[in-house]
């Protein structure tokens, strides 16, 4: 009797408790993954923004060198008029 009882727990441990954990983990590791996709999707978001904002002060920077590029070559120009207008038109940061 006593063998008995043993191959019934052990019968129902196999039927039943190991596709109950295996459910519990499949579930857990779902939660996971969709928590990492997340994490993703902000990182990815965060880095289009840095990249966005690095574009445009780049093309600042550009616009700024043309200009000077202008001044450095154009010599007709009155050249303290025009260092004191790209002063004025500087953004504030």
């Amino acid at each position: 009797m006593g063998d008995k009882s043993g191959f019934i727990l052990a019968f129902f441990m196999i039927v039943v408790g190991i596709p109950v954990i295996l459910g519990i983990g499949a579930d857990m590791f779902k939660r996971w993954l969709r928590h990492k996709e997340k994490m993703a999707e902000a990182l990815n978001a965060q880095t289009a923004e840095k990249a966005a904002q690095y574009a445009a002060h780049t093309e600042r920077l550009e616009q700024r060198v043309r200009v000077l590029e202008r001044i450095a070559t154009d010599k007709g120009l009155d050249l303290s008029d025009e260092i004191e207008r790209l002063r004025d038109e500087r953004p504030i940061n």
